[in-house]
């Protein structure tokens, strides 16, 4: 007879509040060993606090969980790698200014001699990044690492440490698409050796290509379990939202306007002396969106920064509403605030918000000097709480609790609260960096919706989007940045990700030889 498989994980009944939040609610889950199992759901929907009660972080209020048909019932996260759980989180826990081997066996130190753990860990790390393709150079500095090696540190951890079962939170998040590709790779390779993978993620077409199941969260409550090959993305939308969803775009064509920003000549080198824009030239105008593809790290960033008002220009002009701004006569980002500009930070922890306030004070950042905030020189908190209230009902900020503190909302929520406060202020032209990075499906739709709504009401949108499906749903002509240059334009008719994936390597494509893409816009 035939014995029944016995499952990596099983929770039965897991229930947790917090407070008034009841953040699970009577949730059950199997996934089979050696499986990959998506866990999606919308921005609060308890998928976090969930991995994280698997990983010994929160203790459930009831309920029970097997690992390996074990009972399990962690104390701490150390006792979850005991078991032999392993969890990488959307936002890395490594020691940038330690070596990666340092960062490995940080907490995992065997006996008293340092040496004998390094020479020990070296060994181990070799077999695990021939096994699985995770090649990292094991005596850099985890801080000089681009995002996508950081994350192959996390990994290695949790193997390291003997991970049979890998949670990961948001995993391409923060990575560009080749990245994203390699990793999936790595997953698969650690599947076919029999790690059980368990991804928390927004991005339903990574689901359907990588896992072997899926269940969805919704409000805190499991709704549903699908075999992927069962399903589309679609069905999981509407299994995420509660109603169906418009993955497409409903976009009419631009119809541009007055020009808004104009730069010429743009040129910044980094405080190593490294050019990272390089003499650049480009337009935007009202009624139109105009979106800046390429694999992150080639300037991007940098022109956000530099029209935002957070870098000094080393030359050249740019002219944003009006105005004139070069090395000689800067703006900083308040006074590129006063003349109608708003910015959308590409990382919302670093220049979005500050994590011990308040979301009603996360609010006001950087517009709490507006008179509608203040009462001569003390500020109106009645005001402030009540636009806070009405900005988070109408941008469904979960939970919708004004005096909650920032660092207590989901990545989603924490974004949704500093777009909105952004387009809230109705600028003129409006800055955005990767607006929906870590963004569940139903919001992303919202967020699209507003920004579409901008261009028709005749503000000029600049995006900066990691995500090619974004940057061809909204623009209605996309610059593609090459090692600080751009090396090309091309308009909306003629983009597809092949096209735009060929330009970010700096290859013209055949089709568009003797057409506008083959050079920087004049």
């Amino acid at each position: 007879m035939r014995q029944a498989q016995v499952n990596a994980i099983e929770l039965h009944n897991i229930d947790k509040r917090f407070g008034h939040i009841h953040a699970n609610r009577d949730i059950d889950l199997k996934v089979p060993k050696g499986t990959i199992h998506g866990i999606i759901g919308e921005n609060g929907a308890g998928k976090s606090t969930l991995m994280s009660i698997i990983y010994g972080f929160y203790h459930a209020d009831s309920g029970s969980m097997l690992v390996d048909g074990t009972p399990y019932k962690p104390s701490n996260s150390q006792e979850a790698i005991q078991a032999g759980i392993g969890m990488v989180h959307q936002h890395f826990m490594l020691v940038d200014t330690f070596t990666v081997l340092e960062n490995i066996i940080l907490g995992a130190e065997n006996g008293w001699k340092l040496s004998d753990t390094l020479s020990h860990a070296r060994k181990k790390l070799a077999a695990l990044a021939t096994d699985y393709g995770l090649d990292v150079p094991l005596d850099t500095q985890v801080g000089r690492l681009p995002v996508g090696l950081q994350q192959r540190v996390e990994i290695l951890k949790a193997l390291y440490r003997g991970a049979k079962v890998l949670i990961l939170d948001e995993p391409t998040g923060v990575l560009t698409p080749q990245e994203a590709d390699h990793l999936f790779l790595i997953l698969d390779k650690l599947r076919a050796q029999g790690t059980t993978i368990m991804i928390i993620t927004h991005k339903l077409r990574e689901v359907l290509a990588i896992t072997d199941n899926v269940s969805v969260m919704r409000q805190g409550a499991m709704v549903s379990h699908v075999v992927t090959a069962n399903t589309n993305k679609e069905q999981l939308a509407e299994l995420m939202v509660g109603r169906k969803v418009r993955l497409k775009v409903d976009k009419q064509t631009a119809n541009p306007k007055k020009e808004l920003i104009r730069v010429n000549e743009l040129q910044y080198f980094d405080a190593a002396g490294v050019e990272r824009v390089k003499s650049i030239k480009f337009s935007v105008h009202q009624g139109e969106v105009v979106g800046i593809a390429g694999v992150s790290g080639n300037g991007q960033s940098e022109i956000l920064g530099l029209l935002s008002g957070i870098l000094k220009p080393y030359s050249g002009q740019i002219q944003l509403n009006g105005h004139q701004i070069d090395a000689t006569s800067p703006f900083d980002p308040q006074q590129i605030r006063a003349i109608g500009i708003s910015h959308i930070p590409e990382d919302r922890h670093k220049q979005g918000l500050i994590n011990k306030f308040e979301a009603q004070e996360a609010f006001i950042l950087g517009h709490h000097h507006l008179p509608q905030y203040n009462h001569g020189l003390l500020q109106n908190k009645a005001a402030i709480v009540e636009a806070c209230q009405r900005s988070m009902d109408k941008w469904d900020v979960r939970p919708n609790d004004p005096t909650l503190k920032t660092a207590n909302f989901s990545g989603g929520n924490q974004q949704k609260l500093v777009i909105a406060r952004e387009m809230e202020q109705n600028p003129d032209v409006l800055l955005v960096g990767q607006p929906t990075r870590g963004v569940d499906i139903g919001a992303i739709e919202y967020i699209h919706q507003q920004i579409i709504a901008a261009r028709d009401a005749d503000k000029a949108v600049l995006l900066v989007s990691v995500e090619l499906d974004e940057i061809l749903s909204l623009s209605d002509r996309i610059l593609v940045v090459f090692d600080g240059s751009i090396v090309g334009e091309v308009n909306i008719n003629d983009a597809d990700e092949k096209t735009l994936g060929l330009m970010m390597a700096n290859i013209m494509p055949e089709h568009l030889t003797g057409k506008d893409a083959q050079g920087a816009p004049q």
